[in-house]
């Protein structure tokens, strides 16, 4: 296996900017999902990594050495495509020996290495079928088999479960993670999908406008955004602009406690955000506590054990909020239902604007 260093890697299409000043380091075995909304460039990075696309300035160094002019078949890098692309003539242990094929291996040592990876992939039984006889999951199972069976040093999976339903998409993100930590193989991972990224990779990429806004574990993309973009596109929650003032954020006509915008010069222009689980809802009954917010129900979706539950603020027609209730409880909150809205001043996260 191998370490990544993408180190200043710039790339322009007809003078617009799709990947500016990149820099990404990856540890031997981990596996990053780059995550960001269409046109972000995370595919382009990819594509580079992988040398199907030259970068206008910066490195790519795989396990120390630098690969960045090298063309892609002698980067020992795996590929796994959105679209499968297995080989339509070509059974699916014929597609899985392919490489080690072009490779020179013999021929009992690339059936030896197709059958195993196919067993590990759960397709064993299937490898005499064509491609026009499988899934599209069992599709893919046979592309990631393909792109193992190189031995690569580093597995580039563009987009790999977008094509498929929700149900086959979630069983085959699973067997991506047992398969990469079995293989010990360094992935990066490209998704649009915020649950995909955040329950299979060892780091999170977060991309947008060609820029690397935070790479860190899921657990601290989740809880600590690095901005109010990141915030806003990882999970659900309320963004609030607003100013600091000691230890609470003045929004519009309120004073709302949050500790961390202590961190920030008095007056400072910051946002404010906060989970929709560390949201309290009661229902109103004329006394409205200090730092907490009268509001009414506006809408309720059903997530199954959580009901999630978006409020109104009273005083501001522009101010929303989000809380996610026990789905036992939230017949008392129906639309229209008068509440009051609070929170644990250790809750929010206050970024600067």
């Amino acid at each position: 296996m191998a370490t990544v260093d993408i180190k200043g890697v710039r790339k322009s299409y007809s003078g617009r900017e799709v990947l500016s000043a990149i820099d990404l380091a990856m540890g031997d075995g981990e596996l990053i999902c780059l995550l960001g909304p269409s046109g972000c460039g995370k595919t382009t990075l990819l594509r580079i990594v992988a040398g199907f696309i030259q970068p206008d300035a910066g490195q790519v160094l795989v396990a120390g050495d630098d690969v960045t002019k090298l063309p892609t078949a002698r980067r020992r890098m795996g590929m796994v495509f959105q679209s499968y692309s297995l080989f339509p003539n070509m059974t699916a242990l014929d597609n899985v020996c392919f490489g080690p094929r072009v490779a020179g291996q013999k021929r009992d040592v690339q059936l030896a290495r197709a059958r195993q990876l196919l067993d590990m992939v759960g397709l064993s039984s299937h490898e005499a079928k064509f491609p026009h006889q499988l899934s599209g999951g069992q599709q893919q199972r046979v592309a990631l088999a393909r792109a193992l069976a190189v031995q690569p040093q580093v597995l580039l999976l563009d987009e790999p479960l977008s094509a498929l339903d929700a149900k086959v998409r979630v069983q085959l993100r699973e067997e991506i993670r047992r398969i990469q930590r079995e293989t010990g193989v360094t992935t990066m991972l490209v998704t649009h999908d915020q649950e995909e990224a955040l329950s299979i990779s060892d780091r999170v990429a977060v991309m947008n406008g060609g820029r690397l806004l935070q790479v860190a574990t899921p657990a601290a993309i989740y809880r600590e955004p690095a901005d109010g973009f990141v915030a806003r596109f990882i999970g659900s929650g309320a963004v609030f602009a607003g100013q600091a003032q000691g230890d609470h954020v003045r929004v519009a006509d309120f004073t709302l406690p949050a500790h961390a915008a202590a961190a920030h010069p008095r007056g400072e222009p910051v946002e404010m955000f906060i989970r929709p689980e560390k949201v309290q809802l009661t229902p109103r009954n004329g006394h409205i506590p200090t730092g907490a917010l009268a509001g009414e129900v506006r809408e309720t979706i059903f997530l199954g054990s959580l009901t999630r539950v978006r409020i109104a603020v009273h005083g501001a027609t522009d101010l929303h909020l989000w809380a996610d209730l026990a789905s036992e409880h939230a017949e008392d909150f129906k639309p229209g239902a008068p509440v009051v809205a609070q929170w644990d001043a250790s809750a929010p996260r206050v970024m600067k604007a």
